[in-house]
Order: C-alpha cells, then sequence, then structure tokens
C-alpha cells in the first residue's frame, strides 16, 4: 500500500515536538513514520468473532505495508484454562476466541523476523499494532506487558524519562503498537516502568471537550508526552450527526477534519478516526452505527480523511480502501 506524503509545514511542527533525535533519522529528510508524515489504512476489528472474520487479518495484510491493525482484548481464560490476552470484541468471553499471541504475533513473525534481517527500515513501523483493551485488570495489562517484551526486538520504543512531559526519541522498529487513554494502562505501561528502560507501547491522550454546550465546537488537543503519542476520534467530531445520518460531504466538513488533524500534528500526535465504512444494507457483523449507508458516500470521506492528512483512516472495508488509493 503506498503511503501519502504531507507538506512540510507538519514535518516541522512534528519535529520540534521531539525532544531529542529520532534514532537514525536523516537530519534533513522527516522520518516517514512521524505524525503528518503518511496516511495508513486501520483494519478495524481484524480478528475472529464467534466464529465468524477469521481471515480478517489476512485481508488486512493483503492490502500491503504498512499498514494498522486493530486488536481488541479481554482477560479470559484461553483453550488451556489459564488466563491469557484473548483477541475478543466483548468484555465476556463465549469460548473459542484465540489469544493475542497465537492469532497475531505468531502471524507476523515471519515478516517482522525478515524485516529485521533486511534492515530496510525507511518504511518501519510496516505494522502498526491497535490495542483495544476491552478489560482493564492489572493481570491483563501485565500479560500485554510481557508478551511485548518477549518481542521487543520487533518493536518501535522510547527510554521511560524521569520526566513525564518529557518526549523521548523513538527508536524505530518494523512494529509500532499503540493503546488507549486509560489512566490505568499509564499507570502499567509508563509509570511503572523503571526509569531509563523502554517503553514498549503508547497511549492516546485523552483531549480536551469543548467548553459550555456547543456540540459543534472542536475537541483540542494537548501536546504529546513521552508516553501518551496519538489520539482517537469517533467520526461525529468531524460530523456531529454521526455516519448514519451524515448528508452530503461539505466544505465546513472538510474544515473541521482539517483543523482537527492539523491541531493533532502540531502538538506531536498521531490521529485516527473510526469508523468509516459504506455499505447498504448493513453487512452481519459490522457496527450498525458505522455505515454511512453507501460506497460512493464512505469514499468522499476517505478521500478527505487522505487529503487532510489522518495518520490512521479505520474502516472494515480494507481492500476497498486499498483500492481507493491507488
Amino acid at each position: 500500500m503506498r503511503f501519502f506524503s504531507l507538506p512540510l509545514l507538519f514535518a516541522v511542527a512534528t519535529l520540534a515536538s521531539q525532544s531529542s533525535p529520532i534514532s537514525g533519522a536523516s537530519s534533513t529528510v522527516p522520518p516517514r513514520f512521524l505524525p503528518g508524515q503518511r496516511v495508513l489504512l486501520d483494519a478495524h476489528n481484524a480478528y475472529p468473532d464467534r466464529g465468524r472474520f477469521a481471515d480478517r487479518i489476512e485481508m488486512a495484510l493483503a492490502t500491503g505495508v504498512p499498514v494498522a491493525i486493530e486488536q481488541d482484548l479481554a482477560w479470559c481464560a484461553a483453550a488451556d484454562g489459564r488466563m491469557a490476552p484473548l483477541v475478543s470484541h466483548e468484555r465476556t468471553c463465549v469460548g473459542g476466541e484465540p489469544t493475542l499471541e497465537g492469532y497475531f504475533f505468531d502471524r507476523v513473525r515471519p515478516m517482522m523476523d525478515a524485516a529485521l534481517a533486511a534492515g530496510e527500515s525507511s518504511d518501519w513501523p510496516l505494522i502498526t499494532l491497535n490495542l483495544d483493551f476491552k478489560t482493564d485488570e492489572p493481570e491483563h495489562h501485565a500479560a500485554v506487558w510481557t508478551l511485548l517484551g518477549k518481542y521487543e526486538r520487533w518493536l518501535t520504543t522510547a527510554p521511560r524519562l524521569a520526566t513525564a512531559s518529557a518526549v523521548g526519541a523513538l527508536q524505530v522498529g518494523p512494529m509500532l503498537v499503540l493503546t488507549g487513554s486509560s489512566d490505568a494502562q499509564e499507570q502499567t505501561f509508563h509509570d511503572a516502568v523503571a526509569v531509563g528502560n523502554r517503553l514498549r507501547l503508547f497511549g492516546a491522550i485523552a483531549g480536551v471537550p469543548p467548553t459550555g454546550a456547543d456540540t459543534a465546537a472542536l475537541p483540542r488537543a494537548t501536546p504529546a508526552t513521552g508516553y501518551r503519542r496519538w489520539w482517537n476520534h469517533p467520526w461525529r467530531v468531524v460530523e456531529v450527526e454521526g455516519q448514519r445520518a451524515a448528508g452530503d460531504w461539505t466544505s465546513a466538513d472538510a474544515a473541521r477534519l482539517s483543523a482537527l488533524v492539523t491541531d493533532a500534528h502540531a502538538h506531536g500526535l498521531w490521529i485516527r478516526f473510526y469508523t468509516l465504512n459504506g455499505i447498504a444494507p448493513d453487512y452481519e457483523g459490522w457496527t450498525a452505527s458505522y455505515n454511512f449507508g453507501s460506497l460512493d458516500a464512505v469514499r468522499r470521506r476517505w478521500r478527505a480523511a487522505v487529503v487532510a492528512g489522518v495518520d490512521f483512516i479505520a474502516t472494515d472495508q480494507y481492500a476497498e480502501f486499498a483500492r481507493s488509493r491507488h
């Protein structure tokens, strides 16, 4: 999949947000992984669900790399009876859900090891793993932290600095791991990490809600920190009616989208929007509220998001989105 290069303005803003040089970065060419430098498919819910969609990760990888892949996690008993992070859309498992390691890490192992062996890092991270924790037990967090440690050779990491607001340089690997805005996650994945050790995954900022009762007001970004490096939004912050009731795409909608993206990048953050589908009628198993109702309608939003420079565009229509890029 080809990525979309953006104006130098975004590059300057994102480079300025780094408190120290990027490991291995050229002094004149902004690394492509920085906020505002490329637009990626974010393969929404790319995992099995109640016996369906077992091939979703294959569909996501078939679009090419770099790509982002979402995995939802619940703390449940695995097939061997032991508690583990299982890939599940629900908080409560019904049985048969795969482990995160078995479904995701085992599948991408050949690609990650081959990338390390080749050493060509210009397109890294090749995969951005987006973890959506459905349950936030301390044991769950600890198990994911340990699992990431097993594969740390693949990961994009940063030093745990003494000051939480300090933004340490990223050492880029073929995989980047993102997680949510939960304070409990930050306690495990940042606060509990000894100063000088490496952060293995990065959380989202919560953002600042609009003041007053004006639903048309835009949320505001806060600066990236050493741990919190991205901003995650439902599409309704752009079109307040939401996907189901959205009308024609307008210049005002485009201006809202552009303002949010510019704000994120100016604060050193990647930005993601979810979830942009266009199907009629609703496809069984996909969230109905994410549906614009037609492929033409969602293509207009995909194009607008690409032009605006959204870093991660989440959709269930992986192949269709990839084809629209060419």
